[in-house]
């Protein structure tokens, strides 16, 4: 075998090895138990609000931006909007409709972006931004442009970190946006987003999401970055009442004090993993 012939072998055969690297799409059978396994989790949510008002962390009254998953607007995160206003955070819709990517904030963020220095302006203090699927994206590309006015990240079920194609969402993604995922300029922001945040962030993931690969929606180890591991679908993130016990108690951490997920307790059944794993 010529030098050339063996190097175009070889490479070939690291790419064939890359691609069975990269995580794959959730099973279709966890796809199809999506929507019966998120309402489920809202009928829990229903049952579980008193109990969450009584043990979950209370807020300093810091605004905390709320941004939806794809196709959706701000009816999805209604209730976990209001479960943070009663535990006594200021949270906030970000009020541009359905999430449809560019066409919502702007071709580059120019919209989503304007919001939250419009928010940080109004109250005079830093915005936390908790995102759900596609919404965290986003909350993750303001963390990374604006960390003089993001106090914290929390990622829910966001595949910031997928390379190829290890969600179930592309297609959609690309009719409802009108971009392909594996153009320019959505190649250079999925390079951005899989740079280390410089905020303190908690990146929220369920193994058995039926949307996204598990293994994309987790960050790198590193100082004030932290996965948690949570029960739960995809579409259920934003009602399930252990996902939002852990997003008042990242949330209620004072500023420039924070400290990774613990959970104690009989609270401590719900979080698989946590911290840096």
């Amino acid at each position: 075998m010529s030098l050339a012939g063996g190097c175009r072998s070889m490479t070939h055969a690291s790419k064939s090895a890359a691609r069975a690297a990269m995580p794959r799409p959730p099973s279709p059978w966890l796809a199809a138990a999506e929507l019966p396994r998120a309402v489920s989790e809202f009928g829990l949510l229903a049952a579980s609000i008193p109990g969450l008002l009584r043990s979950a962390a209370r807020g300093d009254g810091h605004p905390v931006l709320v941004l939806p998953g794809l196709l959706a607007g701000d009816r999805s995160t209604a209730a976990l909007r209001a479960i943070l206003d009663r535990l006594g955070f200021d949270a906030r819709a970000w009020g541009l409709g359905r999430n449809r990517g560019p066409r919502a904030v702007g071709s580059r963020g120019e919209l989503l972006q304007a919001r939250v220095e419009a928010l940080a302006g109004e109250t005079g203090r830093k915005v936390s931004l908790v995102g759900w699927s596609l919404g965290g994206l986003y909350a993750r590309l303001l963390a990374r442009r604006l960390p003089g006015h993001v106090r914290q990240l929390i990622t829910l079920g966001s595949p910031f970190m997928d390379k190829g194609k290890a969600t179930h969402a592309g297609k959609i993604f690309e009719m409802v946006s009108g971009t392909a995922r594996d153009d320019r300029a959505n190649r250079a922001l999925l390079a951005e987003l899989a740079a280390p945040c410089p905020i303190p962030s908690s990146a929220l993931y369920s193994r058995s999401d039926g949307v996204c690969a598990w293994q994309v929606c987790r960050e790198t180890t590193g100082a004030q970055r932290e996965n948690i591991e949570v029960f739960g679908s995809h579409c259920g993130l934003g009602v399930n009442p252990s996902v939002i016990f852990a997003v008042a108690d990242r949330l209620a951490q004072a500023e420039g004090c924070w400290t990774p997920f613990a959970p104690r307790g009989l609270s401590s059944w719900a979080f698989p993993t946590q911290g840096h794993a």
